[in-house]
């Protein structure tokens, strides 16, 4: 997968540029505890005889090392992987091989493989134990798996190796606060406590300009392009206008079953669009080309509306309203993304609280527990943001039958719809993320089959043209944020079904320019990379 836009400077200095002629072999298990009695506080171990290391491995080496870090600085994150292992295959000391660990568990990091990226950072600490860096990229790969404890104590480890690291110091700092938040949140929680609004109480000022509205029902497509235009323009729809917005679409979803059935007539289309994350102004460039949200051309957007992107608040209110103004023609599954752990991380929940406060955040996290997770569009298509099971056997009705009103668990039928990815190996294999499960095309041909489907449309990866199959057609991912993050150099993609015949036109599409305001801008304070 090609990647092509430039990183930041400060993304470059945390590449390791470390020259060294100490070191030996790695192990090659695949542990990712992250222990701290286990880890010395001396060295790598055995001291290493330097003429068991030719010049030339010891160069060529560092000629792939600093290939990688080219490549990485460009954005090629795939290729600059290949660089960084073809590094580590040379035979180098063990403290110059925990460098080239250590970049590649932050490529892998970058590319959502944490799972992987645990490896690479368990290998180089391996190598040695002492190096710091390794234990950050530990700690940051378990932040975004969630496992908080873990990540605890890689940051504890970097502050005790780099005492003046203020970076690591804040980053242990907030995630033990977040963790004693959430345990705290555990003691209080009741399942069926829904949040309420007195929407009437709220005052709105003479000075806002922007759409208002008397009622739900004042929610209207004519409503809804003026929003876009007004959002468009960097202006903020006022609170309780958004409230309004969200509770009617919070009516809405509650009435629907975990698997929505769609049905298209024979001469008609739908368009299936894939992760937005937060691009408005390429979502605005979707209606563009493929025209509005309307009873003649229905949407089904499939997850990850938010977060990264430094607009989702612009994006999830644009397609709710258009929820709430067709609720028939306008479809909206759960990604992985719509989930309180990712929003802290990845900046939606302090983009909400930026531009609003934390109960409009309160109430956007409640309404995405209502969201469904997954379509059938005319019994032949399937439509989930992740993809397939750890198991066989798994029938529509499971998934519509599901209760997904919650937080997506660590596994089972939710976590798997919102979390896996295909492979083109057959059977199941370990997710490179480390939640969820890689299918392969025999997995797929099978669930199919067993459910009278013919395709399998998901979403949640970067493909470089928007779109790719999988071996053997019968999985088809989709992704809608062109140049995501400002950084891969990828086309986005949507796709139309005619009911007669719901085979896929797929169109691939351009960035368009948005104001200058980074991805990640409201999630600063967790520095994720």
């Amino acid at each position: 997968m090609e990647k092509t836009s430039p990183i930041s400077e400060d993304e470059l200095k945390k590449l390791d540029t470390l020259d060294t002629n100490e070191g030996a072999t790695t192990s090659s298990s695949l542990n990712t505890s992250s222990s701290e009695e286990s880890l010395p506080l001396g060295g790598a171990g055995a001291a290493e005889d330097p003429s068991e290391f030719s010049e030339d491995d010891l160069k060529k080496a560092e000629e792939f090392k600093s290939q990688g870090n080219d490549l990485f600085k460009l954005g090629h994150f795939e290729k600059a992987l290949d660089m960084y292992s073809e590094a580590i295959f040379c035979r180098v000391p063990k403290k110059q091989k925990a460098v080239y660990y250590s970049n590649r568990a932050f490529t892998n990091i970058k590319l959502e493989n944490y799972a992987i990226a645990l490896f690479d950072a368990n290998e180089a600490i391996s190598c040695d134990p002492t190096f710091a860096k390794a234990h950050y990229r530990r700690g940051s790969a378990h932040l975004a798996l969630n496992q908080l404890a873990e990540a605890i104590k890689d940051f504890k480890r970097v502050c005790h190796l780099e005492p003046q690291n203020k970076d690591a110091r804040e980053k242990y700092q907030n995630t033990m606060k977040e963790h004693k938040e959430r345990e705290f949140a555990k003691c209080i929680m009741k399942d069926d406590e829904r949040i309420v609004v007195k929407v009437e109480d709220i005052v709105v000022e003479d000075s806002y300009a922007g759409p208002r509205l008397e009622t739900p029902e004042d929610i209207t497509p004519e409503w809804v392009e003026k929003l876009m235009s007004f959002l468009s323009s960097q202006k903020v729809l006022h609170r309780k206008f958004a409230i309004m917005v969200i509770l009617r679409c919070r009516e809405i979803f509650e009435k629907d079953q975990s698997l929505v059935r769609i049905e298209v007539p024979y001469t008609e289309e739908i368009t299936v669009c894939g992760d937005v994350h937060g691009q408005f102004y390429d979502l605005l460039n979707i209606f563009k080309i493929n025209g509005n949200p309307a009873q003649n051309n229905p949407y089904l957007f499939n997850g990850d509306f938010i977060d990264r992107g430094s607009f989702s608040v612009e994006v999830i209110l644009t397609l709710l309203a258009w929820k709430a103004a067709l609720p028939k023609h306008m479809f909206m599954s759960r990604g992985n993304h719509e989930s309180k752990n990712l929003n802290k991380l990845y900046g939606f929940e302090g983009e909400v609280k930026k531009k609003y406060d934390v109960k409009l955040y309160d109430l956007f996290s409640e309404l995405f527990c209502y969201l469904p997770i997954a379509h059938c569009i005319n019994s032949q298509v399937l439509v989930v943001h992740g993809g397939l099971f750890a198991k066989d056997g798994v029938k529509l009705e499971d998934i519509a039958k599901f209760n997904r009103v919650r937080e997506p668990a660590d596994e089972g039928i939710m976590c798997e719809c919102l979390w896996s990815d295909p492979c083109d190996q057959n059977g199941r294999h370990p997710s490179k993320r480390g939640v969820g499960v890689q299918f392969g095309p025999d997995v797929a041909s099978r669930f199919l089959d067993e459910n009278g489907l013919k395709l399998l449309v998901r979403s949640h990866e970067v493909k470089q043209e928007g779109y790719e199959y999988q071996k053997g057609g019968k999985v088809l991912t989709v992704f809608s944020a062109p140049n995501y993050c400002d950084q891969m150099g990828n086309k986005g993609a949507y796709i139309r079904f005619k009911g007669g015949d719901m085979e896929p036109k797929i169109t691939s599409f351009e960035k368009v320019e948005h104001p200058k305001i980074p991805p990640m801008a409201y999630a600063n304070q967790w520095n994720m990379f």
